[in-house]
């Protein structure tokens, strides 16, 4: 008979509950408003609540292991390069960091996959090897974002709809699909944040993003000013509706978000700058709103 243990599971439960409701607590504070009210209207949407429930029998069945099978756990003897910067962007923005793995996958580059109450952090191998030691904490801060403000079920469910579209109720995935892309274009603004927030250099957060999007030269030459004066007007024209398809926004809104962020009271606080006379979150929220909407 063990002696001194005192294990109580519904206790564990709540303090393991308690500690998921803090995390979206330290995320609602930066969170982009139209993503959390976006979100909201998810829980009553029939099919992205069946694409849920499938995503999750297929990560407990499936996925998880076909995904892990191949991958090598990071710790501070293996990759410890990415070990050490998910330790300073989760000590950067109060966040628990979830066991991370590096794996030689082409589909992902940096992903959280899993449950919000068992997430997996998910590097490419090539790109861990290829980013310097910001542009990780940044890439890895964004996806603990996804972790802080209980993203986790949503994003992998669409990213196996898209992956594994077979595995779906077939008149759920394009409604689905469409539905969570335009709650992840949402989601994005707010994780962006968070990898600003985890790096604290706007400029060197930007690079990082434009990076993982555009590919390693161009991100290592990469000026914000220059960048948004080339770029052709995104509200107009036909292509704008391509976006609609997409979950990510288009680059140039992301960078323009970031920045109005980084312009925000709330951003000079956390930071330890002066926040007077600088706008609100709401109001940096309305700005980022009109500037990505497609229609």
């Amino acid at each position: 008979m063990s002696v001194g243990v005192d294990f109580d599971f519904a206790k564990w439960i709540a303090m393991r509950r308690g500690t998921l409701e803090q995390q979206q607590r330290e995320g609602a504070t930066y969170a982009f408003a139209g993503e959390r009210k976006f979100r909201r209207t998810l829980t009553v949407a029939r099919p992205v609540t069946m694409a849920l429930e499938a995503t999750t029998r297929l990560w407990r069945d499936v996925a998880r292991t076909e995904l892990l099978g191949t991958a090598v756990k990071v710790t501070d003897q293996q990759y410890p390069r990415v070990y050490h910067a998910a330790k300073a962007a989760g000590a950067a923005l109060r966040v628990r960091v979830p066991a991370v793995f590096a794996a030689p996958t082409d589909s992902i580059k940096v992903k959280v996959l899993g449950t919000d109450d068992a997430p997996h952090l998910i590097v490419n191998l090539e790109l861990a090897e290829k980013l310097d030691d910001t542009a990780l904490v940044a890439a890895i801060g964004h996806e603990l974002g996804h972790v802080q403000n209980g993203h986790i079920f949503y994003a992998t469910a669409l990213h196996y709809l898209s992956q594994s579209a077979a595995f779906y109720v077939r008149w759920v995935v394009q409604p689905a699909i469409m539905t969570l892309q335009a709650w992840s274009r949402r989601a994005e603004v707010t994780c962006d944040r968070a990898a600003l927030l985890a790096v604290r250099d706007l400029d060197r957060t930007l690079q990082a993003l434009v990076t993982l999007e555009l590919g390693l030269d161009r991100g290592s030459a990469f000026n914000a000013e220059e960048y948004l004066r080339t770029v052709p007007d995104l509200k107009r024209g036909i292509g704008r509706y391509a976006e609609l398809f997409r979950s990510h926004p288009y680059l140039p809104k992301r960078v323009q978000a970031l920045r109005l962020f980084a312009g925000s009271a709330m951003y000079a606080q956390a930071t330890g700058g002066d926040p007077v006379g600088k706008p609100s979150l709401p109001d940096i929220d309305k700005q980022v709103a009109d500037l990505i909407s497609v229609l």
